[in-house]
């Protein structure tokens, strides 16, 4: 396993639970998931580095529509084109994705769990790419997928309710899902997760040590170094930066 960012390679100190939260969520990244194995898991990592220098990602940035027809992404070719489509287009260029795009990225076989663990594996790696790019050091290398089998666990609670996947109603986080938030109260970027709960947990733990505890977040007393003002001033730029709904 690769070492997690430590103050002497970064020009300023890094506190210890962002190395730790960073080299179990690498840990994550190798481990067999519920839809996608070990191997598949890096590979979708790797590909979605690979789509910050895809020529045709850039073009279509540029284009007035998302829907721009360009030239296939310059993939790996480790994974099926429905995976490569979905992993370049939520890393590259996530703020234009719609509906009609996703129900024809799973018509070409890309089924809603899988889709949910890929959103979640390359939300993990961009967060930890962006993370070094802040600091201005080398990624950190994709560590060796472990062997095993993927769990295939669907959470009953996960219902339709018109998004693009099945969630876990805010009430419904019970049983095996307890975990996930306190009883009736979360947000949607958690349950948008939900239909693969390890990617939720997974996301809150990388979220606690990058920015707050997921119960924290509307506390506006909660703060690090920066008081909170400062906190959603940085959070509000990169968000509009990055085009995020919300």
């Amino acid at each position: 396993m690769p070492p997690a960012i430590s103050s002497a390679e970064a020009p300023v100190p890094v506190r210890g639970d962002l190395a730790l939260a960073q080299r179990r969520a690498l840990e994550r990244l190798a481990a067999p998931g519920t839809w996608w194995s070990g191997a598949e898991r890096v590979a979708i990592a790797a590909e979605a580095r690979q789509a910050r220098r895809c020529g045709p990602c850039r073009e279509r940035r540029q284009a007035l529509s998302p829907a721009w027809g360009g030239a296939d992404h310059e993939s790996l070719g480790r994974l099926p084109p429905a995976a490569v489509e979905a992993i370049h287009r939520v890393a590259a260029d996530p703020g234009r994705l719609s509906r009609a795009w996703f129900e024809k990225t799973r018509a070409a076989g890309l089924a809603e769990g899988p889709y949910v663990e890929l959103v979640g594996v390359v939300a993990t790696l961009v967060s930890l790419d962006a993370f070094c790019r802040g600091l201005g050091v080398a990624p950190h290398p994709l560590p060796e997928p472990l062997p095993g089998e993927p769990s295939r666990y669907r959470p009953g609670q996960a219902r339709d309710e018109g998004a693009f996947v099945p969630m876990i109603p805010a009430r419904g986080a019970q049983g095996a899902e307890a975990d996930l938030w306190p009883p009736g109260r979360t947000a949607n970027v958690l349950r948008a997760l939900s239909l693969v709960p390890d990617e939720v947990r997974g996301l809150k733990e990388l979220s606690a040590a990058h920015y707050l505890p997921m119960e924290q977040v509307i506390d506006v007393r909660a703060h690090r170094l920066l008081s909170r003002a400062q906190m959603e001033l940085v959070a509000a730029r990169v968000s509009a930066l990055n085009e995020c709904h919300y």
